[in-house]
């Protein structure tokens, strides 16, 4: 899904400095509407240099071996960035684009609840990791009420097993998955929409003749960063933030009923406490014995469509033992996430000039050289500011004592 749509890394990076600056510097260029699907990095596989590792592959596809390890969500964090295509548009209302980053582990598995050793960290855009992860629950939810259908259609007093009060088919509990399912399949009747209906920008309120604006919904970050909800914004890029607006005052059924939102689904996209094993298993819950292990989909499109940071972290089995440009391209990467976890940015993507004390995933703080920067930058706005009314002030009172003399020469 990335690959048509995908940006040159080389160039994406090459905006990057490893300095004081770069902890509010944006180094990857800004996504203009036509190509919002992308993501922000594209493959790294596009001009890639391969290394003597790399020799031997030349005649055929390089994969890396993802099923070790399990996906892990970090944080979500928006980013407001120069657009140079909002700049040249005469009715766009601000020169800043807001970009949709989401940082995530690759964990190797069984370590998820720690994963400090051995691991990678990416970070990829918002709209491409939602789309991602919402196809892999829903097939998995599609899964467990497939099951779930089976397990009622047995006849309950021959298969059931007493022990446990319901016979186990795959990871399906029979006995409390109806309830679940039927949630499921009858939500909008039960006046509920479900929040991934939102994962593209879309208008919730149309104005017509009232003279108010226009109103749109779609994913926003939450909570530091820890969550990722549907929010309300001003325009139909969903870049402006209206905080104090919810979605559910404009959610409506075909017959003017009010609706609610259902995050149930959404929620798991979030979870920093679960893991999503990049291990292949069939329809049953079983790995496929006899078979070339195989990583799902889900964690093939992230780990490719991602910025990548691995060296530091132990993770040995990545792009960078096989293209040169992932290795001299990883600290950059690397410092810029480092940046975001530490609170450099607040939820709607304005710098945050106080940073964060810590962030989900991480326990990082801010570094000296961004405290730095921040308070030389506003404490230097001050003194400008005092500095110039002093200078109107001597201007003013100059002025005067010229006309005053002039008057008294006349006289």
């Amino acid at each position: 899904a990335t690959t048509n749509n995908s940006m040159n890394f080389s160039s994406i990076l090459s905006l990057l400095t490893v300095t004081v600056a770069a902890a509010t510097a944006n180094p990857f260029a800004a996504k203009s509407a036509n190509n919002a699907k992308s993501a922000f990095v594209g493959k790294l596989m596009r001009g890639a240099k391969p290394t003597k590792n790399s020799a031997r592959k030349l005649n055929e596809e390089f994969v890396i071996d993802l099923t070790p390890y399990s996906v892990k969500f970090e944080k979500c964090q928006f980013i407001k960035s120069y657009s140079d295509e909002y700049a040249q548009n005469e009715d766009a209302e601000t020169v800043l684009e807001t970009q949709r980053f989401v940082l995530f582990k690759l964990c190797p598995e069984g370590s998820c609840g720690y994963c400090n050793a051995n691991y990678g960290e990416y970070m990829i855009d918002l709209e491409t990791y939602l789309e991602s992860a919402v196809q892999y629950y829903q097939e998995e939810q599609e899964n467990m009420c497939k099951a779930c259908d089976e397990c009622q259609n047995e006849n309950a007093d021959e298969d059931a097993d007493e022990n446990d009060g319901g016979r186990r088919l795959a990871d399906v509990d029979c006995s409390s998955c109806y309830d679940e399912c039927q949630k499921i399949e009858n939500m909008e009747e039960n006046g509920y929409i479900d929040a991934t209906n939102f994962l593209e920008c879309q208008m919730i309120y149309d104005p017509e003749d009232d003279a108010k604006g226009a109103l749109y919904a779609g994913p926003m970050c939450a909570s530091s960063g820890s969550k990722i909800k549907i929010g309300v914004f001003s325009d139909e890029e969903c870049n402006t933030v209206l905080s104090n607006k919810s979605v559910e005052n404009y959610l409506v059924d075909g017959d003017g009923y009010t609706m609610k939102l259902s995050t149930n689904l959404l929620s798991k996209t979030y979870d920093a406490d679960s893991c999503i094993s990049c291990l292949a298993v069939d329809e049953d819950g079983q790995d496929d014995d006899g078979k070339e292990a195989e990583a799902i989909e889900m964690c093939q499109e992230l780990y490719e469509g991602s910025a990548k940071c691995e060296t530091v972290h132990g993770f040995t089995s990545g792009y960078n033992n096989y293209y040169s440009n992932q290795y001299t391209q990883e600290e950059s990467v690397c410092n810029y996430i480092e940046s975001i976890e530490s609170g450099t940015f607040d939820d709607e993507g304005e710098i945050s000039i106080y940073g964060a004390n810590s962030v989900a995933g991480g326990g990082a703080t801010t570094t000296g050289g961004q405290k730095f920067a921040l308070t030389f930058f506003v404490l230097g706005t001050v003194g400008l500011t005092v500095y110039a009314a002093m200078l109107h002030n001597k201007l003013t009172k100059g002025a005067k004592a010229g006309l005053t003399s002039q008057g008294g020469a006349m006289a």
